[in-house]
């Protein structure tokens, strides 16, 4: 009787660590959903789900560091190139590095947009790496990574 009790007390004290981890990570993956809608958005909207030193990557390897200078660099991407382009959310695991550092992976369906290349590009898949952090009880992103996801051919 004793060992079942041990057990059940366990059991109990483990249950409200269940609820937080649910609560942190439905924290995260609302940060990054805020990033997505600011996407679809046009980056007009303050990027309050960003650190003040948020880093940003783009799939063409270049770098934004800053959240005003990434919110700028973005809003002017959506204002000309990715005008009404919508990123919609596929996937989404988060894992956490530490009690307050996540990383969340995303995959997305972009929809079709000309490059200023010239090149057209219809839907397309990415993969979206994100650091989330919280500050102040606020998870924030921290820092994101994009890339494309090309189908190598089959040997």
């Amino acid at each position: 009787m004793k060992r079942i009790s041990i057990i059940t007390l366990g059991v109990l004290l483990m249950l409200p660590c269940v609820g937080l981890s649910d609560d942190r990570e439905t924290a995260v993956r609302i940060a990054i959903q805020a990033f997505y809608k600011a996407f679809d958005d046009g980056f007009f909207a303050p990027a309050d789900y960003a650190t003040e030193d948020w880093n940003h990557i783009n799939p063409y390897g270049g770098r934004n560091q800053g959240r005003e200078a990434t919110r700028k660099t973005l809003r002017e991407v959506h204002q000309t190139f990715l005008k009404g382009t919508t990123d919609t959310i596929e996937t989404m695991d988060i894992r956490f590095a530490a009690e307050d550092v996540a990383v969340g992976t995303v995959t997305s369906m972009l929809s079709p947009f000309t490059s200023p290349d010239g090149v057209k590009h219809g839907a397309e898949q990415y993969i979206r790496t994100f650091i989330v952090v919280k500050k102040g009880g606020r998870w924030l992103i921290m820092q994101d990574h994009n890339t494309k996801v090309v189908e190598l051919p089959q040997r």
